[in-house]
């Protein structure tokens, strides 16, 4: 191995280092604990070492962001197994809804902190998202004119949106107007999304 490949392999083992301690800290200390300092003291490296390789937290949390996002595409796959495309697309909302159960911060950090979508670029492009929306489009576009949709697009953000929406109320705690224990709610959202797409199918 040449001196240039010994580099490039230093430089994304570090990589991976730093983007997993701070996928660790942000699981468990939040993202208002999370430092580039903490980090840095996880890694047991000085902060200028992880500013080597990003320019601030904003553009690391973009990173775990890319990481989080390969964790729920990984989900799907391992759980959306059945070959009817309805059934699959029930199968796919039931795990996103499941991964947000299991994983309230990172499913913050995917969908409602603002501050990883700062390292976006100006061209609106969002690649961390791309195979999981991917596979969502995918599974619509194989479910033809079983869907109550003219338009595939209109039908992937609609089904997003009810679980997304139902996900992001459990996890701010807005259901907790229901005054129900714990698993009764999240039979609630089970259901409601079951429902919703009921009346999605023709």
């Amino acid at each position: 191995m040449g001196i240039t490949d010994r580099k490039e392999r230093e430089k994304q083992e570090m990589r991976k280092l730093i983007i997993d301690a701070a996928m660790e800290m942000f699981i468990k200390e939040g993202f208002e604990r999370t430092s580039i300092r903490n980090i840095a003291d996880k890694i047991e490296y000085s902060p200028a070492t992880i500013y080597l390789y990003y320019k601030d937290k904003d553009e690391l949390l973009y990173e775990v962001q890319g990481q989080a996002f390969l964790e729920l595409y990984n989900a799907f796959v391992k759980e959306v197994t059945a070959t009817d495309p309805l059934e699959r697309l029930e199968q796919l909302l039931f795990s996103y809804i499941n991964f947000g159960f299991e994983h309230p911060d990172l499913y913050d950090l995917m969908f409602i902190l603002r501050a990883p979508m700062k390292a976006v670029d100006d061209e609106n492009d969002w690649p961390n998202c791309d195979e999981a929306y991917n596979y969502l489009a995918d599974i619509i576009d194989k479910c033809g004119d079983q869907l109550r949709f003219d338009n595939p697009q209109i039908a992937a953000l609609s089904i997003w949106s009810i679980g997304h929406g139902l996900i992001s109320l459990y996890i701010r705690e807005r259901i907790k107007v229901m005054q129900l224990p714990d698993d009764q709610i999240r039979n609630i959202i089970i259901a409601t999304a079951k429902e919703h797409l009921r009346l999605m199918k023709k």
